[in-house]
């Protein structure tokens, strides 16, 4: 019976994966000069498109939205609540601050690691605020991100406001993109891979986690070790995805959600399948932000999708 019930999720991985190359492959294809990526002319103008400009941009936005959609769906099971994700949490508002205070004091030195210290220092901030008594509630948690990311933005404004010619660029992590992605901010983000898929490791404890916090402590899942364990790699995750391409909100939110209804809520599935499906989500906001008129940040495309979904998740969890 349990073989029976794993097949739907791996046939979804299999679709899920042949999708994922195919817009890869499509949508490194599309842009404004029309290049096919089958329909080289061995033009060296078009090479460099096609391979040191668009697939670049291209797979860094799969990896980003992988490593968002992961991050997402760990989120959503250790707070028990559909509407955690990173950037609600004020987890991507402290990478953005770590990015900002590295951009105007450091020269963009050291963006990277300021902007998985700045990941990591809102989530454990979020996270002490919200404990009381050894545990942690979910209203409590989500209000305390609000505030954080709130009080982070607040700095951001200030850095903003003393950046000088510094200030775009400090623009460019608020709004979030892709606008000069290069391979080495490829090779950046394929850390991103290692550390999701490491997250697979703690699918039993979330599956159970899932079940409530009290059943999992009296299963034997040390709850508060599993709590800080899977925030840190959140936080390396999301920090990661913050220095390549700035703030990018509801990728995280979005994708476990469709992806719940598509494989079910084994963790086994869930996350590979949410990469996957978060991959192709972003890459193709991407290539939208790329293509309709003056290039966009792909932070708008998102927001306008997941704005709406935000809302809809809303109303039903305040009207049952």
């Amino acid at each position: 019976m349990d073989e029976i019930k794993k097949k739907p999720g791996y046939a979804a991985l299999i679709v899920l994966a042949v999708l994922a190359a195919a817009t890869v492959v499509i949508c490194t294809g599309i842009g404004p000069t029309g290049i096919p990526f089958f329909g080289l002319s061995g033009n060296n103008t078009t090479s460099l498109i096609l391979f040191d400009i668009r697939l670049p941009r291209v797979i860094a936005a799969m990896l980003v939205g992988a490593g968002l959609a992961a991050a997402g769906v760990v989120m959503q099971a250790l707070f028990r609540n559909s509407m955690a994700d990173p950037y609600l949490l004020g987890t991507s508002s402290g990478g953005a601050l770590g990015a900002s205070l590295a951009i105007v004091f450091l020269g963009g030195m050291f963006r990277s690691i300021l902007a998985f210290v700045g990941c990591l220092a809102a989530s454990f901030i979020v996270y002490g605020i919200a404990q009381k008594g050894g545990r942690v509630k979910v209203e409590q948690l989500l209000l305390t991100g609000i505030a954080v990311s709130m009080f982070f933005s607040a700095i951001l404004s200030a850095l903003m406001y003393a950046a000088g010619q510094d200030l775009h660029q400090i623009l460019f992590w608020l709004m979030g993109g892709f606008w000069n992605i290069s391979w080495d901010d490829v090779k950046l983000g394929i850390i991103i891979l290692p550390a999701s898929l490491a997250l697979l490791l703690f699918s039993r404890e979330l599956n159970i986690f899932s079940m409530g916090e009290d059943d999992a402590i009296h299963l034997g899942v040390n709850v508060e070790r599993l709590k800080i364990i899977l925030l840190a790699a959140s936080s390396l995750i999301t920090g990661i995805a913050v220095a390549i391409a700035g703030c990018i909100g509801f990728v995280g939110l979005i994708t476990p959600h469709i992806m719940r209804l598509v494989v079910g809520p084994d963790h086994r599935f869930l996350i590979p399948a949410s990469m996957l499906a978060g991959g192709i989500l972003l890459a193709l906001s991407d290539t939208v932000a790329r293509t309709v008129g003056n290039e966009v940040p792909v932070g708008v495309v998102t927001a306008f999708l997941g704005a709406p979904f935000f809302i809809w998740l809303l109303k039903r969890r305040f009207s049952t």
